[in-house]
């Protein structure tokens, strides 16, 4: 739900838009990404969006299968660069990454190792400038896109399988 403006010569600024009182769809997209660099500078973005809210159980689903992707490219620590969103800090996902290291500690994996930003300071994350670059690529200056297009715009601009999202348990 943006939209977009810019002077002459300058690049585009995005300014959100209000939504339809009738929209149905949801209000946001969440996704999660790993951004991976190899010894050529080459770069790969691996992503999982989420049906619902990034809660604690979700990303410790994206956890274990980001570990599985990293795995299958021959890694074995990753270094693991977010901010104090509650999802990230919370204690479930704390002991899930103590109990991961210990089991990779015994059979072997990719061990986590996380690196805790200070609180706002996005701009020390390595992967701010790539998302800041994906929105103003899949942006739609003229009117607003569905969940399915968006996602989709994001798969293509970033390369990646579009996968199915995370689900957030209900009770």
């Amino acid at each position: 739900m943006m939209h977009s403006w810019a002077g002459e010569g300058a690049p585009l600024r995005l300014v959100s838009r209000d939504r339809k009182t009738d929209d149905e769809e949801a209000k946001a997209l969440s996704c999660y990404g790993v951004l991976l660099h190899d010894a050529e500078d080459e770069r790969e973005l691996l992503l999982r969006f989420v049906a619902g809210r990034p809660v604690s159980h979700v990303t410790t689903a994206f956890l274990a299968w980001a570990c599985e992707q990293l795995i299958a490219r021959g890694k074995r620590v990753w270094v693991l660069v977010w901010d104090n969103a509650s999802w990230h800090i919370s204690q479930q996902v704390r002991r899930w990454i103590g109990a991961h290291n210990q089991q990779v500690k015994r059979a072997g994996g990719v061990r986590i190792l996380v690196c805790g930003l200070p609180t706002k300071s996005p701009w020390l994350n390595p992967i701010e400038p790539t998302w800041l670059h994906g929105k103003r690529a899949i942006c739609e200056p003229e009117g607003a896109l569905t969940m399915a297009e968006l996602m989709d715009r994001i798969c293509a601009h970033y390369g990646c399988r579009l996968l199915p999202p995370l689900e957030q348990k209900t009770s």
